[in-house]
């Protein structure tokens, strides 16, 4: 189904920003440091397990439940 990574990295982002525009810049900051570009994934790109697996790992981290 693509677009999966999109959906995640969104709840990701929504869960633990809750609005605030500093926290959606700096978890986007974090996303990039784990070697996960945000910008680059759309509703319609393929999904990698890889990725997908690194977007689990980061919400377990961050106790966000996907």
């Amino acid at each position: 189904m693509p677009g999966k990574i999109k959906t995640m990295i969104d709840k990701i982002v929504v869960e633990r920003a809750k609005g605030n525009a500093t926290l959606i810049a700096t978890t986007k900051t974090t996303l990039r440091l784990k070697g996960i570009d945000p910008d680059k994934f759309n509703p319609v790109s393929p999904d990698d397990p890889v990725i997908m697996g690194k977007l689990q790992a980061l919400a377990t981290e961050l106790n966000i439940i996907l």
